[in-house]
């Protein structure tokens, strides 16, 4: 399944664990392969051949999840938990299977740790939730970056209506690095949670996540590592990350929209009230009282979306088996090969330079308005995306209104690399950069 869970989680490790296997062929992936899997790949934009380089928003799905959509809708359709018939417990039985495909791809200790969402950012509102209801009260400080996404800075301003909760935020540099070292300074005796993005959507920085989590822990305070970003592109294991909670979103890692996973830490789970009323979180219901469900039940309210995880699951079987250190080494490549590539360009500003980056790259060229850029690299079929991102502070402490983003998955190659060089070349040649 998975290649040295343990040892990627130390970032300069996989480096050079990733540079080891560069040139092995036993450890390539086939990418004209792959790219079959994916049908839309040879879909014409504008009488161009797509390429698509939009993958932080979301990836193409392979084969195989359409099909498992398409085959459970029309074979294996029934409300699961509470159906005697046969269609019901063979839906619950696959969408409990889900589960543990889930926990086995990101080493969770238990099924019942996993916990189905819509995606990240319905998984971040249960636990600020939650979380806030039950540990918080007036006067407590929680700690966040500078770079999060909004999904990871609104919520906690939500919470500000309802009490005196102060928000504090670890600065990054001016090279997008997060300055971890005022982590210490940050926390006070005051400080009840951690939350902090494990990949950042704007910049492509990965944090040092391990390294904040051993410093919360020992002032006894919970994490929750927002991994949106992270788990398509590199071996995750929540238990050696020792992470509290740890979310992520099935669009992003090749699954349907729609459904999401929240990991946390069984004994945070049992402590937590439920974050939504209805069917299938409660245990016994009267009129005076109810008492809810056990794990993972009690979080998940209502009709689960029993499609949407076994089609995650087919997604997590799918990259699983062309092994996540193999897609990690390609796009790793593939982001090295971009930014040499895309340097040659006069003018550029590439906007992050973290040495340790994952997945994208984000830049400017001249004072071309990202979109302007976007909107004539879109007519040449190439797809980007533009604008802020969701990450407006990141944007404000660079003082843009916002980048082009180009951002890749286990499909992309070389040669698309080179189209978008080309599309951005031809772009600044219209304005008049070059």
């Amino acid at each position: 399944m998975h290649f040295y869970h343990k040892e990627v989680l130390d970032w300069h490790f996989f480096n050079t664990f990733a540079q080891n296997i560069k040139n092995d062929s036993k450890m390539s992936i086939n990418i004209e392969k792959i790219r079959e899997d994916f049908p839309i790949l040879k879909k014409e934009i504008y009488g161009k051949p797509l390429v698509y380089m939009d993958n932080a928003a979301t990836t193409q799905k392979p084969l195989c999840v359409v099909e498992k959509i398409s085959e459970n809708y029309l074979n294996h359709n029934a409300n699961i938990h509470r159906g005697v018939h046969f269609l019901s417990q063979e839906a619950t039985e696959a969408h409990e299977a889900a589960r543990e495909t889930v926990r086995k791809f990101i080493n969770a200790k238990y099924a019942r740790e996993i916990i189905f969402t819509r995606g990240t950012t319905e998984a971040i509102n249960l636990v600020v939730s939650s979380f806030c209801r039950s540990q918080c009260k007036d006067g407590d400080e929680v700690i966040i970056t500078q770079m999060e996404h909004h999904s990871n800075i609104v919520p906690w301003q939500l919470q500000q209506q309802d009490r005196d909760i102060r928000l504090k935020v670890i600065p990054f540099d001016a090279d997008g690095v997060l300055q971890v070292d005022q982590l210490d300074q940050l926390i006070t005796g005051k400080t009840k949670f951690i939350s902090v993005t494990h990949v950042s959507n704007a910049l492509g920085t990965v944090n040092p996540v391990r390294e904040i989590i051993r410093k919360a822990h020992a002032h006894g305070i919970p994490v929750l590592v927002d991994g949106a970003q992270s788990v398509p592109h590199m071996p995750i294991d929540v238990q050696e990350l020792d992470a509290d909670f740890y979310v992520f979103s099935g669009h992003k890692i090749y699954g349907p929209t729609g459904i999401g996973v929240l990991y946390g830490k069984e004994a945070w789970l049992d402590k937590l009230p439920p974050y939504q009323g209805g069917g299938e979180m409660i245990k016994k219901v009267t009129f005076e009282k109810t008492t809810f469900n056990e794990l993972p039940f009690k979080f998940e309210a209502g009709t689960p979306d029993y499609i949407g995880s076994t089609a995650l699951a087919a997604a997590l079987n799918y990259v699983s088996q062309i092994g996540m250190a193999n897609i990690a080494e390609h796009e790793q490549q593939l982001v090295r090969y971009a930014k040499e590539k895309l340097s040659g360009i006069e003018h550029i500003r590439f906007i992050g330079n973290a040495k340790e980056r994952s997945g994208l790259i984000s830049f400017l060229v001249g004072d071309i308005h990202p979109y302007d850029l976007g909107s004539i690299l879109d007519k040449l079929g190439i797809a980007v995306r533009t604008g802020h991102h969701c990450a407006e502070p990141v944007m404000t402490a660079f003082g843009i209104e916002g980048t082009v983003r180009a951002s890749f998955g286990l499909y992309n190659t070389e040669e698309e690399i080179d189209t978008l060089v080309a599309g951005v070349e031809r772009a600044a040649k219209m304005f008049g950069r070059r």
